[in-house]
């Protein structure tokens, strides 16, 4: 293809993009509430179109069945460190969970040999009935730091049945973001009992730790793939300005403190450097920040027009981004749901609707989905029912 033909299509899928854009009006859905009063939610899992599994910060994992929030809280769920941006935090199942019924929880815990200080583990157990059983610490980071910030937490497993997970920088120790002899500022690569893969990138560099995946990350609470499962899509938070998008790839460096595009909470220059050899560039970056703390691809056919786009949910001021593909390059962003104030996750459900959590102290579980009445015959655009 020649040059002239290859800006032709580009422009051409741009063109598609926008009017998609355009096309995907807040009278295309509505938002339903399915949970109120949650008590700092942060995880959410699907088992089922009619069960969804909620993790709260306080240390609590609630089921809601067929819209309605169960009172009593699952049993068998670790003791969390509940402090700071601390406490219970993800949740995903295994692959094979409608056989093995294993569920992996992600949260602070107190280090039980220096008490004044915490750190990220990562918990499997077994789910029957409303209990967790034979349940056990698979990972577990390391060093130990004393703030209870910056902890990542994020867990999503691979196409190949490893597991993902995120380790954010422990907010006073970003230096060591670009060391490899700790797990402040890393995506680490497990496999399902917590062993390490053979092939990870550092197994045999002398002075790593082997679940090392990549490095030069701040917190990262944002992961997802391609429909495919090619691409891993990865998010941050920034410091004040600086939020990444980034496309992870096993031993890369993403900079993090040596380059950024933000600059500390007191106005102070962090790096002067926005680019370094050796370092990854975003796909994607925010300043001022938006505070994204969840990412999901939409795969589901409710919403056509959204097939492909990547939604990331914002803290900040309290928003969802969608994000529109070409390639690997990001071609257009729809700001979406702006009422609902802080959104601390986002997830796609089997039925193709998305699943929203709000933040805070008194939240909510939201369903997109689908407007009724059709758009056509919509003049409010928006319903919010229960």
């Amino acid at each position: 293809m020649t040059a002239n033909g290859s800006f032709l299509r580009r422009a051409a899928l741009l063109c598609a993009t926008f009017f998609a854009t355009l096309c995907a009006g807040a009278d295309d859905y509505r938002l339903q509430t399915l949970a109120e009063g949650l008590e700092h939610p942060w995880g959410v899992a699907v088992i089922s179109d009619r069960e969804v599994l909620v993790t709260e910060r306080v240390g609590r994992l609630r089921r809601v069945i067929d819209g309605v929030l169960q009172t009593q809280p699952i049993s068998g769920v670790p003791e969390v460190h509940f402090a700071g941006q601390g406490g219970l935090s993800d949740i995903v199942l295994h692959p094979q969970f409608s056989s093995n019924r294993l569920v992996y929880l992600s949260y602070a815990a107190v280090d039980a040999n220096h008490p004044e200080l915490n750190t990220l583990e990562v918990f499997r157990a077994r789910l029957e009935q409303s209990s967790l059983v034979d349940g056990e610490v698979i990972f577990r980071a390391t060093p130990s730091r004393k703030a209870p910030a910056h902890f990542g937490a994020k867990l999503m497993f691979l196409a190949d049945g490893t597991l993902l997970v995120t380790s954010g920088d422990g907010f006073n120790h970003r230096e060591r973001a670009q060391t490899l002899d700790n797990h402040y500022g890393k995506v680490l690569r497990i496999n399902d009992d917590g062993s390490v893969p053979s092939d990870n990138p550092f197994v045999d560099t002398r002075g790593a730790l082997p679940e090392i995946y990549s490095y030069g990350h701040r917190n990262l609470q944002g992961l997802a793939t391609s429909a495919d499962g090619t691409i891993i899509y990865q998010h941050e938070h920034g410091p004040k300005g600086g939020d990444e998008l980034n496309i992870l790839a096993p031993g890369n460096n993403y900079g993090w403190p040596a380059i950024t595009y933000g600059i500390d909470y007191s106005g102070a220059v962090i790096s002067p450097f926005t680019e370094r050899k050796g370092m990854q560039q975003p796909l994607k970056y925010w300043v001022p920040s938006i505070a994204p703390s969840a990412m999901a691809l939409y795969r589901g056919q409710l919403f056509p027009q959204w097939t492909g786009s990547l939604f990331i949910a914002a803290l900040v001021p309290g928003d969802v981004r969608r994000l529109s593909l070409v390639g690997r390059a990001v071609v257009a962003e729809e700001i979406l749901f702006q009422s609902l104030g802080r959104i601390r996750n986002i997830i796609g459900a089997p039925d193709g609707s998305l699943l929203l959590v709000t933040d805070g102290a008194d939240a909510r579980l939201i369903r997109v989905t689908r407007a009724l009445p059709p758009r056509s015959e919509s003049a409010s655009g928006q319903i919010i029912s229960k």
